[in-house]
């Protein structure tokens, strides 16, 4: 039975993106490296993995040197998105708002951090009155 296709990044997945995000392409041996800190895989595993991420469009490879680098083929930025608003669409009904308030009920934000989001919210409220 084939594998099921997930929509997202595994995590995994999300990981060794991660890495290309922070670094830029790398061959199969230094993203193993770079993993290490917080996950033991042999280098076959990690080159499994990047293959099944090239299929899956994540990654993508070239030969450099005589030896494969891989780069990210997708950015944060449109992962997190995506990500966000799945996660919003299944447990909070399509509710950012509900989404939100949740995050601030379970997590300890600083002074800092509060203002910094009341800034952002007055930011986007002033460019929907605009």
């Amino acid at each position: 039975m084939p594998r099921r296709v997930s929509k997202h990044p595994t995590e995994l997945e999300l990981e060794v993106l991660q890495v290309l995000w922070d670094t830029g392409p790398l061959a199969g041996g230094a993203v193993r490296d770079a993993l290490e800190s917080t996950r033991t895989l042999t280098y076959q595993s990690v080159m499994t993995i990047l293959g099944i991420m090239e299929e899956k469009g994540y990654v993508a490879r070239k030969k450099s040197g005589g030896r494969f680098e891989y780069r990210a083929r997708i950015t944060k930025p449109t992962t997190a998105k995506r990500m966000m608003r799945d996660l919003v669409d299944r447990l909070f009904d399509g509710s950012t708002a509900s989404a939100m308030i949740n995050l601030l009920e379970s997590s300890d934000l600083s002074d800092q951090e509060l203002k910094d989001l009341r800034e952002e919210v007055n930011r986007t409220q002033q460019k929907g009155n605009g």
